[in-house]
């Protein structure tokens, strides 16, 4: 994904490494797996037991808007942890459920209490700023049971990029009291000035409750049942009354059920993909966050649970043909953020869009650069390339008038500040030291280099986001037309046309077979075999022939792992399986090669690419997608390496199933002709049906089910509402 990653280290001995700030350090393996759970600005990542902090693995707690405001939560079972007996998230991701017993206890080497006769049920979800949870102790022995139960509680009030790595000098200032018989009350002073609070809530009151712990003394009869709930807060008012348990937890249920009501849904033959799919859509709505703006995927857990911009656009853009309300939530809150004056800090331009947005102590006090960041290359074509795309999709031109001045801002910061040098390519270089070195999605500090492993310098054009620059003035082009703008229209696609020629010129490789990395800042190629050269077939810039070739090369073993398509080709100077950059497979990656492939007619291409995410994904724990995984070749009966600190959920990577349905299926939706087609249509070897459901188009929908036979396809329209769609299958080999 879009990362806050690395910046330039100063050189170290062979067996020391140097600390690179915003690096994301892999501390070692946790001793119990973690599950995560998200509810607007507010998540929580707890281990399999529902535990916080109890065990090795440094990313757990209770975080809100950039901070940890639960470091520590502890079930304790006269005084020892219990025995987990099994841990479930449900399918919608709304609630965590966990099964705990007792282990047996002994007094002077005699066992007391045997093993398996307490049930604890510990049920957790959040809802509105509050994380839930409710502990129901259940005997199951033919006799009456005394216990204490022990809730263990602290906060360190981390920043998340503290929590992350980065170390602090100085910090503000924490209490911890008890506030009530049933309530205690953590509180933060920042170095921000601004106060923050952890209020945790027990029903019923403890027996005892004091600083950090709560304790409960309970007698239970053989059967009996009893329930304890708490409530933790982050920022609530202490003296405040929570909505209860059962009332927050049908609420939050609810929202879900309205939020996904008209979202197009997918069901097909396979039952291993409709998993895929299903836990892809219900992490994608996880992820969603409602903003003044409207509904935005926050990029991912735990790392970047806030708005990015380049990650925001490219999961709308993944996501526009089953559901386009996403991409009108991102528009506007890019917009609503567009940079309006210059500020080295921020890497901050007239015109450019977003890349970061940080609410956290060390963003307020500018020990790191993200409160509003926006080094990012390639956000600002992408805005105006999903602009004009929205509209074709939806013909919302109230939407479209509204983002126009936007829209020539962004286009205004392309052809100037953007074009450093006016060669005619949008490139980058940081304005400060303390901003990203790299600035398109590869953004770690090594993943741009040349040939013999040197790192690019100086003012770096990317062989993508002239792709982007390409594809965007391509499409609002016929917007501007479309809104009467002839003269604007007609300037858009002469700028379109004339950078496609230089960048053939620029930068093919013919000896490689595929288009350079990048330029660097004295315009020489990094003549290097990467996934770029993918990306750069969904835009749409390549030359038909060329891009034949870059596709054959794509699916060659040097690339190909046999799971998905590597960012760095086998062989390359920096190439390494186990890296970020430089060899590893991205999802988000693939999928937008599968669609560059698709747009190029290189359907086979697009079945195998199919066909090894989707056994990659039937591997991974929840069939959930991560950010990354590692580049090793695939081998026979066993799944793919990950990558240890990738974001799982992570929206680009949630999405990708959705896409690589759009282009196996070749997906094109036209509002103004009430037109479905499917062009170039194909499904990969295994999939012999998929199913589309409330395909919305214009104030219309339609069910259509398409069958495989061999390499052809057949279409069966189910159902349809409101104006007759025109159904068609378009060829164009």
């Amino acid at each position: 994904m879009s990362t806050d990653q690395v910046l330039p280290v100063t050189p170290v001995p062979d067996d020391a490494v140097a600390e690179t700030p915003f690096y994301i350090p892999a501390t070692g393996t946790a001793a119990r797996p973690r599950q995560t759970l998200k509810y607007g600005d507010t998540f929580i990542v707890v281990d399999t037991h529902g535990d916080i902090g109890a065990s090795a693995g440094d990313a757990d707690g209770l975080f809100h808007n950039d901070t940890r405001f639960l470091s520590h939560l502890e079930l304790r079972v006269n005084g020892e942890q219990p025995l987990l007996l099994g841990s479930n998230l449900r399918d919608d991701n709304t609630l965590l459920s966990v099964d705990l017993t007792n282990p047996d206890f002994f007094v002077d080497g005699r066992i007391v209490l045997q093993k398996d006769l307490l049930h604890i049920s510990r049920t957790i979800f959040l809802w509105r700023g509050r994380a839930y949870q409710r502990l129901a102790v259940r005997n199951h022995g033919d006799h009456s049971i005394n216990l204490s139960l022990t809730l263990l509680f602290r906060s360190d009030f981390a920043d998340l990029f503290e929590v992350r790595g980065l170390h602090r000098v100085r910090r503000g200032s924490a209490t911890n009291r008890v506030i009530g018989a049933d309530r205690a009350l953590l509180s933060y002073v920042g170095l921000d000035g601004a106060s923050r609070t952890t209020t945790l809530s027990f029903e019923p009151r403890p027996d005892e409750i004091g600083a950090g712990k709560a304790v409960y003394h309970l007698e239970l009869a053989p059967g009996e049942m009893r329930p304890i709930f708490l409530i933790v807060g982050c920022n609530q008012p202490a003296d405040q009354q929570s909505v209860g348990f059962l009332k927050g937890m049908l609420s939050a249920r609810r929202e879900l059920r309205d939020a996904t009501h008209d979202a197009t849904t997918i069901e097909t033959s396979n039952a291993l993909l409709n998993e895929i799919l299903c836990r892809s859509a219900a992490d994608l709505e996880m992820l969603m966050t409602d903003t003044p703006e409207g509904r935005y995927p926050y990029a991912g857990i735990p790392w970047y649970s806030t708005t990015f911009g380049r990650d925001g656009l490219i999961t709308a853009l993944q996501m526009l043909w089953c559901d386009p309300s996403v991409a009108r939530g991102v528009l506007r809150r890019l917009a609503a953020h567009q940079a309006k004056k210059t500020d080295p800090r921020s890497d901050a331009e007239p015109g450019k869009i977003l890349h970061e947005m940080r609410e956290g102590e060390m963003a307020a006090l500018h020990e790191v650069p993200f409160g509003l960041y926006y080094g990012s290359v390639d956000a600002t074509p992408l805005f105006v390339l999903l602009a004009g795309l929205y509209a074709e999709r939806t013909d919302d031109q109230e939407t479209l008038t509204a983002l126009w001045p936007t829209i020539e801002a962004a286009l205004g910061w392309i052809d100037g500040l953007g074009d450093r040098d006016g060669d005619g390519f949008v490139e980058y270089r940081r304005a400060s030291e303390l901003g990203l070195a790299n600035q398109g999605w590869k953004d770690s500090q090594d993943a741009i280099f040349h040939a013999d492993g040197r790192l690019a310098e100086g003012d770096i054009a990317l062989a993508e986001v002239q792709g982007y620059v390409f594809a965007a003035k391509t499409v609002i082009a016929r917007s501007a037309r479309r809104m009467g703008l002839m003269a604007d229209a007609r300037r858009l696609e002469a700028d379109a046309k004339r950078l496609a020629r230089r960048f053939e010129a620029a930068f093919w490789c013919p000896e490689l077979g595929t288009y350079a990395l990048a330029l660097d800042g004295a315009k020489q190629p990094c003549r290097v075999r990467t996934s770029n050269a993918g990306q750069v077939l969904f835009t749409g810039i390549a030359s038909p022939q060329r891009a034949a070739r870059v596709g054959e090369g794509l699916l060659e073993p040097r690339f190909f792992s046999g799971w998905g398509i590597r960012t760095v080709a086998k062989g390359e100077a920096r190439y390494n399986p186990m890296s970020y950059h430089d060899g590893s497979v991205w999802p988000h990656d693939n999928a937008l090669i599968a669609l560059g492939l698709a747009r190029y007619g290189l359907k086979r291409s697009v079945g195998q690419l199919f066909k090894g995410l989707f056994d990659a994904a039937t591997y991974m724990d929840l069939r959930r997608l991560p950010e990354l995984f590692c580049g090793f070749q695939r081998q026979r009966n066993r799944g793919p390496t990950l990558y240890p600190v990738a974001c799982s959920p992570q929206a680009w990577a949630s999405a990708t199933p959705f896409s690589l349905i759009e282009a196996s299926l070749g997906l094109e939706l036209d509002p103004r002709h009430h037109e479905v087609r499917f062009r170039n249509p194909g499904l990969p070897s295994f999939l012999d049906e998929v199913t589309l459901r409330n395909l919305q188009l214009g104030g219309s929908s339609v069910d259509i089910k398409v069958r495989r036979h061999r390499d052809d396809v057949s279409l069966e329209i189910l159902r349809t509402r409101g104006t007759r769609l025109q159904i068609s299958l378009v060829s164009s080999r």
